[in-house]
Parts: structure tokens; sequence; C-alpha cells
């Protein structure tokens, strides 16, 4: 496995690839690797016969007040955790290298305003500068994102459809801890009381399924049903709880089953975890 720091460097090894006819698999991340990220590289190994990975902490997609300086950083553990997933090369970049004199920036005009977007103006400008330079670096026939986070892996895949970008984007299912929480890097950020009521998260996703599949249809109630178990999580601060559209975002007052997306974003302390289901 390699690791390589420059662009330089991490063209010479993909246009040895395409020269030799490889199909290239891709995994963005910002490191902090957990199970979740594994399963997208695993995935990506049984698909291509090269894997990159990208390691690189993004400052466009953090806002003044977040987590940015803070955020996990540990190459030499994620190179370890990656190479048991059977990673070929890891690309890991500076700052500098990715935003040299940048001045150019991509944007969209519906989905990014919506769950995450309305309490993170410009997150989602950053994650699809950095996604479409990451693309256009590595070249990967697919690239390969998380359910956990399906509003990122929905704009990731209509940019990629909108400005005609050769690759394949598939999304996995989202890797659970064994009590059900959602596998994230900010999961380190939890105390240990925090990390136990966190789990009521899933719980409440899991009771608006309960109440999908026993026939009620009526969002207000579903939601007013999440939010009992979320309000049982001590110092916990919902930032949203939405039923929506799976391909639009909108939100819904009635469901469809097996057209329906039930998210949330919720501060367990100061850690802010994010969640969903599709029903």
């Amino acid at each position: 496995m390699k690791i390589i720091t420059t662009l330089k460097s991490i063209r010479t090894e993909i246009n040895r690839a395409r020269r030799k006819g490889l199909m290239i698999g891709f995994v963005p991340t910002m490191g902090a690797l957990h199970q979740g990220h594994l399963e997208l590289m695993r995935q990506a190994k049984k698909d291509n016969d090269l894997v990159v990975i990208s390691i690189f902490v993004n400052p466009l997609q953090f806002g003044p007040k977040e987590d940015f300086k803070r955020y996990p950083r540990n190459l030499k553990g994620d190179a370890k955790l990656a190479k048991t997933a059977g990673v070929d090369i890891i690309f890991a970049p500076t700052v500098k290298a990715m935003y040299h004199n940048t001045s150019t920036f991509v944007d969209m005009s519906n989905l990014t305003d919506k769950l995450c977007g309305q309490s993170r103006p410009g997150h989602f400008r950053g994650v699809m500068t950095v996604v479409t330079k990451l693309l256009n670096i590595v070249q990967p026939d697919v690239a390969y994102f998380g359910q956990k986070d399906f509003q990122q892996a929905l704009i990731i895949r209509k940019m990629a459809r909108d400005l005609d970008m050769n690759l394949e984007i598939k999304t996995l299912p989202t890797v659970r801890e064994p009590d059900g929480l959602a596998m994230s890097s900010r999961n380190k950020y939890l105390s240990v009381p925090e990390r136990y009521y966190a789990q009521r998260l899933y719980r409440s996703l899991l009771k608006a399924k309960e109440l999908i599949i026993s026939g009620e249809k009526d969002c207000r109630k579903i939601r007013d049903a999440m939010l009992a178990v979320i309000k049982t999580i001590p110092g916990s601060r919902i930032d949203y709880v939405e039923i929506a559209d799976p391909e639009t975002l909108k939100t819904i007052e009635k469901i469809k089953k097996g057209h329906t997306l039930i998210a949330l974003a919720v501060y367990a302390g100061k850690t802010r975890l994010i969640d969903n289901i599709l029903c």
C-alpha cells in the first residue's frame, strides 16, 4: 500500500493504472476511519482492480464555529486499518496542495438548503467542491459513499449526473454499532453517558418504522413519536427530525410506503449526530 501526498505523484499512479486498463474504485474520507469506512473499501476491492482512498480534512465544509481544528487526525492508524481492507493507495494531500489560490467552487441550487443544509450554510458547497476536485484527480470508475450521509450521497450523485462525470456512484447501507448507533468519526467525542443515551436516536427511527409498518400514514404523528423518544436523551438538542421524499428531500405530510426518508440530526452534548432510514 502506498501513501501519496502530492498531486503529481497520485496522477502518475493513476495514469499507470489506466495504461494497464485497471478498474479504479475510490472512497473519499476525512480519516478517523471506522468499520463503516472499511465496508466501503472492502466493497470497492470486490468491484475493482485498484482501490484508492483519500484522507483529507476539508476546511471548506466546516463552519466557523465547527470542529475543523479538533477533528480527529491519525494518518498512521488510518493507514493500518485501510491496509486490512485491501486499499492500494492512500491519497493524503495538504490543504495547500488542494486549495492553492483556489477561486472556483461547486454549488447546487436545490437539495443543499434542506436537512443539514439548513443549519450548516455553505457545508455542501465545500463538500461538492472537494469531491469534484478529488474525482478529477483520481478519475475513478466507481466512487463509494455511505447511507448515513444520505443527503451528501444524493447531492454527489446528482452533481455527477448534472456535470456528466464518467463514473458510477454507489451508496452502501449504514454500518452500526451493536446497539444500533450509526458509526461515525464524531462518536469519539461522546462521553460515556452521552454514548449510552445516543443509541436512542436509532430507537426513534425504529419507532417511526414500526408505526409505518403498522399502517400509520400521518407524518405528524410519526414525528411526534420520534420526538418523544429523543427527548428522553439527557442534554440533547434537536437540529431537525424530518420525514421527507428521498429524491427531493421535501417534507411530506403522508407516508408513501417504500418511498420515505426518515432523517434526524441531534446534538448529544456538544456532538452533532446524524442518522436516517428509508421506509
